[in-house]
């Protein structure tokens, strides 16, 4: 059965779909299967694994609105062992149309559960909201990864996504966890880089993976090319963070199975 794990933080541009990319790509390196669900409208986990976004016919929205089978929609990406289940534009009416269906916090559980079993890991990258498909994402999920950029206003808006968090533990999901807050856009000749690390590490102290990951070229090139990070360079800075990553999460998942750096970077 499939750890489901969403990525998600309201702030924009925090690495979110970078995280989910490069960390189901890490995963499925290190030898287990993973799914990811695009529950973005701007469909950017879709492009980033070089899927044409405007080929996309069917995609989660017609899981979530039409009841369509995800094992129908799921893409196979270049990666073995690695799936995914696509978003397109037509996301962006989801919200309004769930509005009136009943279980609507519940409707992307459903999806996922249909397929969850045939993967070890599910990863949902999230929009940058706390709207009605974020809501979706956390109440499906076992555990939510919470990125923080090293940049001025990093904590900015935390407050109101652990509430969100809570109120979801309250109402619709109480086996919900932090799965950890992941630090992301560091820059170690930066001294507010360094002092974003250490307030961070000081307020949610063993709740911060011990991975941080850098700022890298190659990381911000890769999803032009419609590549993650492992694939455009497998020896560069990003992909040695998110398999770091990768490797932090099955430890602390209890999962044993995992090979050498060297057997993978050969």
């Amino acid at each position: 059965m499939g750890k489901i794990i969403t990525i998600s933080n309201q702030k924009g541009g925090v690495g979110k779909t970078t995280t989910a990319i490069n960390l189901a790509a890490s995963l499925a390196v290190l030898e287990f299967k993973v799914l990811i669900v695009d529950a973005d409208p701007q469909a950017n986990a879709t492009s980033g694994f070089g899927f044409d976004v405007r080929n996309i016919k069917t995609s989660v929205y017609e899981c979530l609105i039409d009841d369509q089978l995800a094992s129908d929609i799921i893409l196979n990406t270049e990666i073995e062992g690695l799936d995914i289940l696509p978003a397109n534009i037509d996301l962006v009416g989801a919200e309004i149309e769930m509005l009136n269906l009943p279980g609507r916090e519940k409707k992307l559980k459903q999806v996922i559960d249909s397929v969850k079993d045939n993967y070890d890991f599910v990863l949902i990258d999230c929009s940058p909201s706390l709207g009605l498909l974020t809501v979706n994402a956390l109440s499906a999920a076992d555990s939510v990864i919470i990125p923080v950029q090293c940049e001025y206003f990093a904590l900015e808006g935390l407050g109101k996504l652990l509430n969100t968090v809570k109120i979801i533990q309250n109402r619709l999901n109480p086996d919900l966890e932090i799965e950890g807050f992941l630090l992301t856009m560091y820059d170690s000749r930066l001294r507010l880089s360094n002092q974003v690390v250490e307030e961070v590490r000081k307020h949610f102290q063993e709740m911060v993976f011990d991975t941080i990951i850098q700022r890298n070229i190659k990381l911000s090139e890769a999803p032009s090319f419609g590549k993650p990070a492992l694939l455009y360079d497998v020896n560069s800075r990003g992909s040695v963070n998110y398999l770091n990553l990768g490797r932090e999460i099955l430890q602390k998942n209890d999962k044993t199975k995992i090979p050498d750096s060297e057997k993978i970077l050969d």
